[in-house]
């Protein structure tokens, strides 16, 4: 099991995990806590339910405590913001989502109480994963990109790996290393701590950790003159006008967004406009079979295919 997701757990709960099969602690994607119910560990794809003695493994309201003030140190109040959001990000770039009592203050979350599930994202950063699709999106120039996909079918590795291979350039392809920004609204792609990357994106990037898409877009326009910026899970109005106004500035972009295709991205009014515009030069639609990343389709903005797996 990974060091620093070991630390934040119970005792009994790595112990557990331990006697899985090797492969699948080496294949865990997520461990998921419930108080009261079955600890579940899902390893390509895959959910399994660790036992000791013979039963079960049954989360306790004990162990979501101790998992708690792990993920705090202990200073709730300083957790406040990671509560609102719902998340926290831990050493290492792995990714602990929370469910609980939402508390509401004038129809915003304010904060969460009584936490009683937890989905420890276990971030794995997959260096070159990326590199078989540079034909296809770089042609003299980065091409704006739509990376397409269900949840878990690795849009955001890949998201991650080009925004590497963006910043540090392909010698060998004639690829210069350009200036790279990143909004990363949920800590996903580069899994930031107090500020800083845990995961590997060269030289050249910068990033606003914790920030709204939109505005967080346009800031990076503003102050950091990037050549590229990389933005996970597009959808919503304002993303569509920043996508917008980045294009408009000469600024590429790489982002995705969740859906099964093209077509059903095109059904959202706010990324039909922006299709309708031809904002991406590029759609990658992905699939999972056995692990993430599959691609199944690439189009262009006539939306005829560059790649098609059968």
């Amino acid at each position: 099991m990974l060091r620093d997701v070991a630390e934040i757990l119970p005792v009994t709960i790595r112990e557990v995990i331990k006697r899985l099969e090797p492969m699948t602690v080496e294949r865990t994607e997520e461990i998921r806590l419930r108080v009261g119910r079955p600890l579940e560990v899902i390893a390509g794809g895959i959910p399994y339910y660790p036992s000791t003695l013979d039963k079960l493994y049954i989360v306790s309201a004990d162990d979501a405590k101790f998992l708690l003030n792990q993920l705090s140190q202990y200073s709730m109040y300083a957790f406040e913001e990671e509560l609102r959001r719902g998340f926290i990000t831990i050493k290492g770039g792995h990714r602990v989502g929370l469910a609980g009592k939402v508390v509401l203050d004038r129809g915003q979350v304010k904060t969460l109480r009584d936490i009683s599930s937890f989905n420890i994202r276990i971030a794995r950063q997959t260096i070159g994963v990326a590199e078989r699709l540079i034909s296809h999106l770089y042609d003299q120039r980065w091409l704006n990109t739509l990376f397409i996909g269900a949840p878990q079918t690795g849009k955001t590795t890949l998201l991650r790996d080009v925004a590497r291979l963006i910043s540090v350039g392909m010698p060998s392809k004639k690829i210069p290393p350009l200036k790279v920004g990143i909004v990363d609204e949920r800590s996903e792609i580069a899994a930031s701590m107090k500020g800083v990357p845990q995961l590997e994106l060269g030289p050249r990037v910068d990033v606003l950790d914790g920030c709204p898409k939109a505005e967080g877009m346009m800031m990076l326009i503003r102050s950091m003159s990037p050549d590229v910026i990389v933005v996970d899970e597009i959808g919503r109005d304002e993303d569509v006008y920043a996508v917008q106004e980045a294009l408009h500035a000469g600024v590429k972009v790489m982002t995705t967004a969740h859906g099964i295709s093209l077509e059903d991205i095109e059904r959202r009014p706010a990324m039909k406009s922006l299709l309708d515009i031809k904002a991406f030069e590029r759609c990658v639609e992905l699939t999972r079979t056995d692990r993430a990343g599959i691609i199944r389709r690439i189009r262009n903005q006539q939306k005829r295919d560059v790649v098609m797996v059968k």
